[in-house]
């Protein structure tokens, strides 16, 4: 039966395929690829870890003392039956097989499809059953974890299908259903099988959104009851434009949206044809378009789009899920350097490490803040960990004798940070010249993301050379609504006045004194706040790969002159989206 599930569109597109449920069931376990020669080692160690489990029950039987009820015993048989269930262990072995799934995964999964079936059968009893499949499976999950195997890296996603093929082959695409996804397990899939995914929980501007635009694939979010509602393996449409989910979709509807998606596959193939075309306004205003990255690797795909640099570098990807062994100097100089080299000569903007709120610097120590998107995060982090923070910058200012570095630090409020941060680069730089390290100048660039820090743009432009809005961040603290709450998403406005005009007043001053001003949160890569930003005076915009080519789009289509007038009357709307609206 068809059925639609609404959330918070996040990335653009379409997407058909079959569901794959992350951590579904009750049971919490990792998921991971294996690489194809795994396969054989994943199914014996499954078997190693079911045969520990059979040997356990076996002996819990022949140990149980007389005076014991025989239903227990009966419990027991029904268990060592189960585990020793051919067909359960061939359908285990085929997630494994045809999916790469790790073995826990592939538990997991098939305990889903299982369930379900015991839930729809008639008869109590039976229905009962899955209790005792249930007990099995995380006594087999538990052996499993005692000998884990390392996370693998996923295996690479193949090419998007223009036909959907309706059955069971490998080349059928997936898309990820889960309740939530961290940064690191964004990341962890950033190259896998998946063309779309859906989560119950997060925001428009939470960091598993700005990490799925970074992917270029259809996503929703705050979808809130997704991941119970989907079965395994369901046939499921995501419409990323209008933030819908639709399970078991009919032949009619599939044959719109395949055509929906075909439609997109095209547009996306005339943009392609700007890459090479100058970011030029119709009056001649030249116009920056950057890239935002989270990994070295993602130079690539911003040059591959006509980026001419990168404005924003998310360092804390690199410290993330390591279970608190952080990058040292030399891990870190080493990827800040691909980096670096990856742009060929083009500026590469590093923010240092933005760890809190939503991007727990590990994923097994939950933030015990009562809010933490207030508390110990970004700069803040960093200033508390004096010595972490200098092992970072020493390998910021190494990567800068290898090409234009520009050293950006986020959420600065204070002038008394600003005294602490420029004290520990001066430091890390002594510290590298005192071992005879070589090191590059880099130009020094301050996050705009508290209201604080944009009421105060003169002291922070006397100590820095160029300005970035956090518009994500900054929309957030003004309006005082978590962005990653789907409950109050519809209160995230980036077209309050309030937010407009401490934009528009942080470009301006920046114009006045002369130095560069961007902007590098999500607004910067929103095609339909071009002309607005390009009205109030911005020429520096950072943001994904994927959004490049239809923000350059809007940029050679825009005269920015006649923009301004237009602009500033936005700006002094008392509801600018409407004004926005009958442009």
């Amino acid at each position: 039966m068809t059925f639609s599930i609404h959330g918070i569109p996040v990335a653009r597109g379409i997407a058909i395929g079959r569901a794959v449920l992350v951590a579904s069931s009750r049971v919490d376990v990792a998921h991971y690829f294996i690489q194809p020669e795994e396969v054989r080692a994943e199914i014996e160690r499954l078997g190693v870890a079911r045969d520990a489990v059979v040997d356990e029950l076996q002996r819990m039987q022949s140990d149980m003392p007389k005076d014991m009820p025989p239903e227990l015993g009966a419990m027991l048989d029904v268990h060592l039956m189960l585990l020793q269930d051919d067909s359960l262990a061939y359908e285990i072995r085929r997630w494994i097989k045809e999916r790469l799934y790790n073995a826990e995964w592939a538990l997991v999964s098939q305990l889903e499809v299982v369930v379900r079936q015991f839930e729809e059968m008639e008869d109590d009893y039976l229905r009962e059953r899955k209790a005792d499949l249930e007990q099995v499976i995380e006594r087999v999950i538990r052996r499993l974890k005692g000998a884990a195997a390392p996370v693998a890296a996923p295996p690479p996603r193949p090419a998007r299908q223009h036909d959907l093929l309706l059955d069971d082959t490998l080349d059928v695409p997936l898309v990820l259903v889960a309740h939530d996804l961290s940064p690191a397990d964004m990341l962890q899939f950033k190259k896998s099988v998946f063309a779309g995914f859906v989560t119950d929980v997060g925001g428009k501007t939470s960091h598993t959104a700005i990490v799925a635009r970074s992917m270029d694939i259809p996503a929703v979010v705050g979808a809130r009851s997704a991941s119970q509602l989907v079965r395994q393996d369901d046939w499921v449409i995501i419409d990323g434009d209008a933030g819908v989910m639709i399970v078991d979709p009919s032949p009619i509807i599939l044959a719109e949206y395949g055509f929906k998606q075909r439609q997109g596959e095209l547009e996306r193939g005339r943009l392609a044809r700007l890459k090479n075309t100058p970011a030029v306004t119709l009056d001649g205003q030249k116009i920056e378009l950057l890239a935002n990255i989270e990994q070295p690797g993602d130079t690539e795909a911003a040059v591959a789009v006509g980026a001419v640099g990168v404005g924003l570098f998310r360092t804390e990807f690199l410290f993330m899920g390591r279970a608190g062994q952080l990058p040292d100097e030399e891990e870190q100089y080493a990827a800040y350097r691909a980096a670096v080299e990856g742009m060929h000569g083009m500026p590469m903007t590093i923010r240092t490490i933005d760890i809190g709120a939503d991007k727990p610097l590990d994923d097994r120590r939950p933030d015990t803040h009562l809010n933490p998107a207030l508390g110990l995060r970004a700069i803040r982090w960093s200033l508390s960990e004096p010595a972490m923070f200098l092992t970072q910058l020493r390998a910021i200012l190494r990567a800068a004798a290898h090409g234009q570095v520009h050293l950006l630090i986020p959420m600065l409020a204070h002038a008394s940070e600003i005294r602490q941060t420029l004290e520990l680069l001066d430091r890390a730089r002594a510290q590298l010249d005192a071992r005879g390290a070589v090191h590059g100048r880099v130009l020094l660039g301050a996050m705009i993301e508290i209201p604080a820090a944009a009421l105060q743009l003169r002291l922070f432009l006397r100590h820095f050379d160029f300005l970035s809005i956090g518009t994500n961040d900054l929309i957030q603290y003004t309006l005082a609504i978590d962005r990653a709450d789907e409950s109050v998403a519809h209160l995230y406005d980036q077209l309050h006045p309030a937010v407009l005009r401490l934009i528009a007043d942080t470009i301006a001053e920046g114009a006045r004194q002369g130095k560069m001003v961007a902007v590098c949160g999500e607004m910067a890569g929103d095609p339909e706040m071009t002309r607005l930003l390009l009205g109030l005076g911005l020429r520096s915009f950072s943001m994904h790969p994927s959004q490049i080519l239809q923000v350059k789009q809007e940029v050679l289509r825009a005269d920015a002159g006649k923009l301004s007038d237009w602009a500033r009357a936005v700006l002094e709307s008392d509801e600018p989206a409407r004004l926005l609206a009958g442009e």
